[in-house]
This record gives C-alpha cells, structure tokens and sequence, in this order.
C-alpha cells in the first residue's frame, strides 16, 4: 500500500492542539529518536506488530514522512488472539494489511484529541469508535494503556487489544 493511499484514506477530524497550545497543557513531548518502526522496535513490546507490519508490506510506509497516529497492540494483546486467527492473519498480506491500516490514522492525534473524540477514520478507511468507560479511553474495544510515544513521522499510542475491523 503506498504511503499516498495510506495517507489519502482518511477525512480531515477537525483541529488538533498546536505545540504551544499542547505546552499551556503541560504537554511536554520527548524529542523523538526515531520513527514510527524504529521507536516501536526500540520499546520492546512491538515485536509481533513488527512482524505483522513488515508481512504486509507497510514497512516503508511506515517508515514514510507521515505524520502518522498509531494505535499500537503489543505483543500481550497479540497473544489474546487465537493463535490460528493470528497465523491466517500472517499468512494473507492484504487481509493484514486491512488489519494494520485499522490501527492507523494519517495524521496526528494525541492523546487529548483522542480523549475528546467519538470516532476517527482510520488509513483503512473506516471508522473507529473511542469511549470513556469507567475512566479509561477505549479506542474500539482496546483499552488505551501508554499515549504519546514521539516519532520523526508521528505519535504512537498503545492498545491492550489487537482491533479487528468488521
């Protein structure tokens, strides 16, 4: 999938806080080191989405200028799938591709956008419902565990739970 369909899938959400409004917020990022690849690979907790995003051939994508938003499962969230659903997942580029391009919104959103969001339309194209319930952010049925992970090309957000489109 080309980084221009990737980026094009998705519809303008409306305006996101500017670095000095994010400062008045107390919202002070980390100078990011890497990209989104490379910061995920360098957290430790990524090494299956690693896998899955390279067998879908999103890698360099990915590895594009973005900005990109990922909503990232890790490893443990990974491990809730049955182990079959997860190999035929593997096994079939585009249907992981469709999979992966669900957990990734062309453009940056943090954690306070996703805090005051209902939905965003995800690089797949369709939409991701976000809640609060009992204090905590789901995005989908994934619990929001870490936000605000810096990149070169954008923001990674972690998830509890692999999101599956319908």
């Amino acid at each position: 999938m080309s980084q221009d369909r990737l980026l094009g899938a998705a519809a303008p959400m409306g305006a996101l806080l500017s670095d000095s409004a994010q400062a008045r917020r107390g919202y002070a990022p980390a100078a990011p080191e890497g990209d989104i690849i490379e910061t995920a690979a360098a957290a430790g907790a990524f090494s299956i989405l690693a896998r899955a995003i390279e067998a879908a051939g999103l890698t360099e994508t990915l590895k594009g200028e973005g900005p990109f938003t990922v909503f990232a499962p890790t490893d443990e969230a990974f491990a809730k799938l049955p182990k079959s659903t997860l190999d035929a997942l593997l096994e079939d580029p585009e249907k992981l591709a469709a999979v992966l391009t669900y957990h990734v919104v062309p453009r940056p959103v943090g954690s306070a956008d996703v805090a005051r969001l209902t939905s965003v339309r995800t690089a797949s194209g369709k939409v991701v419902p976000i809640s609060i319930a009992n204090g905590k952010v789901m995005v989908g049925n994934a619990t929001l565990i870490q936000t605000n992970i810096p990149a070169t090309n954008g923001v990674i957000h972690v998830i509890d739970t692999v999101l599956l489109p319908a």
